[in-house]
């Protein structure tokens, strides 16, 4: 039986903060969705999503079922650890592009195949949180209700970009550009021209300087391309019919370093 194939974040995060997101390799699913889809809403067999899923988890060990989301391409933040404690079945009832934990033990996901995962965690481990940065999420400001949802200083905060179709397969029209430009002007640097008239847009870019403009200057991830690496990464606007990976994060309930006094800091400045 094959293993199931991820990519871990190389970022600074604190100890005990894992970060992972999924790779193709080491599932069930066949055809367009081969092999290790984890999507459940995409046309694959739910029982080889299920198995993906398991296989997923034991490899990872992970510590809970991952919180998944009904993604809408917003900017809904979904407190996970206001759902209720011990949950083992998977949860599919929460609606929104991004979540948030202060619990050890919770593991937060995503969904994507070309989107923009951006994966938050604060300096001292007290709390972490994902967002799915599609362009229409993006453009709408998930990633700063992610970075308001984790509470405290932006410099306290750690980020990471994952894998996203990359500028060059990625391309928009004018009103996504007029989007982002009306919100920052710098963000036209993070778009080029092509031959067509239309324009060539950096995800990445364009998620770092939100980040960087909200004060989170710690920002990690080599920009890897969905599109142009079929073997490893699921892509929709290559293939239309696809798969989803996962993007992860939890904080192990083993956390070094992470006392109690840190947790209630963390809440007090939360509450604040």
């Amino acid at each position: 039986m094959s293993v199931p194939q991820v990519l871990s974040a190389d970022w600074p995060a604190p100890p005990g903060v894992r970060a992972v997101v999924t790779l193709r390799a080491g599932g069930v699913s066949g055809g367009a969705y081969a092999s290790l889809n984890l999507g459940a809403h995409v046309g694959d067999d739910a029982q080889a999503v299920a198995e993906n899923r398991r296989r997923m988890a034991a490899a990872l060990r992970l510590p809970a079922e991952p919180l998944w989301l009904a993604q809408v391409h917003g900017t809904g933040v979904v407190r996970a650890d206001e759902l209720g404690h011990g949950a083992v079945a998977p949860i599919t009832i929460a609606r929104g592009d991004a979540s948030i934990t202060r619990q050890p033990g919770r593991v937060l996901a995503v969904l994507v195949a070309d989107c923009l995962p951006v994966l938050l965690a604060r300096a001292d481990g007290s709390a972490v949180a994902i967002a799915h940065a599609g362009w229409r999420g993006l453009a709408a400001g998930v990633v700063e209700a992610a970075v308001y949802s984790i509470g405290g200083q932006p410099l306290e905060l750690v980020a990471w970009l994952g894998p996203a179709i990359g500028a060059a397969h990625f391309e928009v029209g004018e009103k996504v550009r007029a989007a982002f430009c009306r919100h920052s002007a710098q963000a036209a640097s993070a778009f080029e021209a092509n031959e067509r008239g239309r324009w060539q847009c950096d995800l990445h870019q364009l998620a770092a300087q939100r980040l960087a403009a909200l004060g989170v200057h710690s920002i990690h991830g080599q920009p890897r391309c969905t599109f142009a690496d079929a073997d490893s990464f699921y892509s929709f606007r290559r293939d239309g019919v696809t798969g989803r990976a996962a993007a992860l994060v939890w904080m192990d309930a083993r956390v070094a370093g992470r006392t109690d006094v840190a947790a209630r800091r963390s809440t007090v400045e939360h509450r604040g």
